[in-house]
Order: C-alpha cells, then structure tokens, then sequence
C-alpha cells in the first residue's frame, strides 16, 4: 500500500492512493467479501477439527488459513489506508483494534511453544463476524452496556441466595446432607434450585420431614427464578434503548473529515470522467 524509494524509508501513500482505499473500504461489496471471507474461514476451522478430514486434507486446510489470514491483512491494510494520515482514527475504533488484535496473533509462528496460541488465534477469527456484522456489534454494544446494571441485579441476587442459603441449612441440614450439609453446599443447592433443573426432588426430600417446606422452595422459585431473571431481561432490554438511540445519534451526526475527503474525492473523479466524455464528444 506504500511506495518506496532507494534512498529513505517508504514513503506515505499518494492521494490516488487513499482515495482508492476510501472507496473500497466503503464498499458494499467490500464490507460483503469480507464477512464471507470470516464465515468459510469458520467452517474451514471446524472442518479441520474431524481427524479424517485433516489427516486427507491437512495441507489444503493450512493453506486456505494462510490465504485467509493474507485477506484479512489486505483488508487492514485497506483500512488503515483509507483514513491516512489520521491513523488515529482506525485505532479509535474498539472494533478495528479487536480485528487489528485478532491479525497481530494471527500473525505468530504456529511451532513451538506457540503453536497452541496460534490455533487459538486462528479461532478467534471466528469472531470478527460480531464486528462485520451491525446487528451483533449492536447486541455486544448491548451487553457492554448492560454490565453495571448486571452487577446491581447480581448484588440482589446474592443477598437473595445468602439468606436462603443459611436458612436452608439451618432447616434441613440433619434430613437431607447431600444437599445442605454446609453453607456452600447449600448454595449449590439453591442455584441447583434457580435453573429448575430437578429440584423437584430436593423439595420433596424436605417434604418427607417438614409439610411446609414447600413454602421455602416455592418463594425462592418465585423470587430467583422469575423476579431476578426479568430484572436482567429489564436491564438488556434498557441497554439496548440506549444502544439504538446512540447509533441513531451517530448516523444522525456530521460527517467526519475522513468521510468529507471520501465524498470530495468521488466527485472529484465522477466530474472527471464527465468531462472526459464531453470532450470525447466534442472531438
């Protein structure tokens, strides 16, 4: 993407240049190739997880690594281009870093010490279909958002699992040890209890001894499982709001001086050809 002379170091690129980059990087076509480019590489990734395959077509499956990871540099390279000189500006973005990231591991040697990182690496490309994709890079937006809300819900939640946890071992600790012998396994217990996986059989267990210890597991049902459970839904949900009136204010904003330039120089080249053909006609 840069030139080079004899006597210095590369040189920046020329305008031509980076007004080529802008107008690939704002492709539709672009944006398109490349979360292509992530999805085979997917499925190449989980074809080379079945031995016979890999033992058959081993050197096929490093090779299309090798040439998926050169797209995924070009693609970088592409970016970085686009928005020269302000490098700034792609490193800004949270989702350039992670894809820069992803590449920058991609890019160690696959022996060694290394080589299990690297098959990482290789994995964590799976994820960069969240940052090519807006709906997920939406819903991650979403989540981030939603964590200090989550941790307000979660200190509730614990509460709730405290004092049930000590009650229950107090009520059912000497007709049921399996499930309440001390508080962490009471805790267990409970969150045993909360995904509603079996815990049917702790209650009537209890039943056996004490006619009311429905009461005990139905209002920890009622307030872990359906009261805790909507105040995360709530706090996603309200997260989101946030998300799409943000992205509404971005789309609504002024555009960037990158995007002034994009825009101006598209113009520029789109007067050019016109008149290139009015003097064609002319002549």
């Amino acid at each position: 993407m840069t030139t080079t002379t004899a006597t210095g170091p590369p040189s920046p690129p020329d305008g031509r240049l980076v007004a080529r980059a802008r107008r690939t990087a704002g492709a539709a076509w672009f944006r398109h190739g490349v979360t292509a480019a992530i999805a085979i590489n997917a499925v190449v990734i989980g074809l080379d997880t079945s031995v016979t395959l890999a033992a058959r077509f081993g050197g096929a499956f490093a090779l299309a690594s090798q040439i998926f990871l050169a797209i995924f540099v070009v693609e970088a390279l592409i970016k970085m281009t686009a928005v020269w000189p302000r490098l700034r500006d792609y490193f800004a973005d949270g989702w350039n870093l992670f894809d820069f990231t992803v590449i920058a591991v991609s890019l160690l040697p696959s022996t060694g010490e290394l080589a299990t990182l690297a098959r990482l690496a290789r994995l964590f490309r799976v994820l960069r279909l969240v940052s090519a994709l807006p709906e997920l890079r939406l819903i991650v937006a979403t989540l981030i958002r939603s964590v200090p809300g989550m941790f307000n819900v979660l200190a509730l939640m614990s509460i709730v699992f405290y004092v049930y946890g000590v009650a229950g071992y107090h009520l059912f600790r000497d007709i049921d040890p399996t499930h309440w012998r001390t508080l962490g396994i009471s805790l267990l217990s409970l969150f045993r209890i909360v995904t509603l996986e079996d815990w049917t059989d702790i209650m009537y267990a209890a039943l056996d001894h004490y006619w009311w210890a429905w009461a005990y597991f139905v209002s920890f049902v009622v307030v872990g499982t359906f009261v805790v459970i909507n105040l995360f839904i709530a706090v996603v949900i309200n997260s989101l709001d946030e998300a799409k009136q943000d992205r509404l204010q971005e789309l609504a904003a002024p555009p960037t001086h990158a995007e002034l330039l994009a825009e101006l120089s598209r113009t520029r080249e789109a007067l050019a050809r016109l008149q290139e053909r009015l003097e064609g006609g002319r002549v």
